[in-house]
């Protein structure tokens, strides 16, 4: 069975597309940033496509012994185990260098990424979603995780 990992800094709405994905809240989800703080996995079904998913804490900058620090390495270690990697940035908001430093992350990796612009109902959204090429991840996937 495939494996996806949801990455993305926090508040870009990869809780809610994990819920969305595995047709339940399994993940909290809440306006906050920081509220997940640990991998969480589930099974999804698309169409006739069955893949395991694994929604993972916001990627920060962070010393390594910090809360931070352990969950930025839970969630590299979930792109380790993944097969391929959503990567999620906020159009509505835009990018940002979080948003650049970590795309450059999965840019190294020798996996594939998908780079998904949640909020893109969003007034406004337009010019975050055309930012996100300048990431190098290719054409973003324009979606309402909601």
């Amino acid at each position: 069975m495939v494996t996806i990992a949801i990455i993305g800094r926090p508040n870009v709405g990869k809780s809610t597309l994990f819920n969305r994905l595995v047709g339940r809240k399994l993940a909290l989800v809440d306006d906050r940033p920081g509220v997940t703080r640990d991998r969480r996995e589930g099974d999804a079904t698309l169409q006739d496509l069955e893949f395991r998913v694994i929604d993972t804490a916001g990627l920060e900058e962070a010393s390594a012994e910090s809360l931070e620090g352990r969950m930025r390495a839970q969630t590299e270690r979930a792109i380790d185990d993944a097969d391929l990697s959503l990567f999620v940035v906020d159009a509505k908001a835009g990018m940002t260098p979080q948003d650049e430093v970590f795309g450059e992350l999965l840019r190294r990796r020798d996996k594939p990424v998908i780079l998904v612009a949640n909020k893109s109902e969003a007034r406004g959204s337009d010019a975050g979603f055309y930012d996100a090429f300048s990431l190098g991840l290719g054409e973003p996937c324009a979606i309402s995780a909601e």
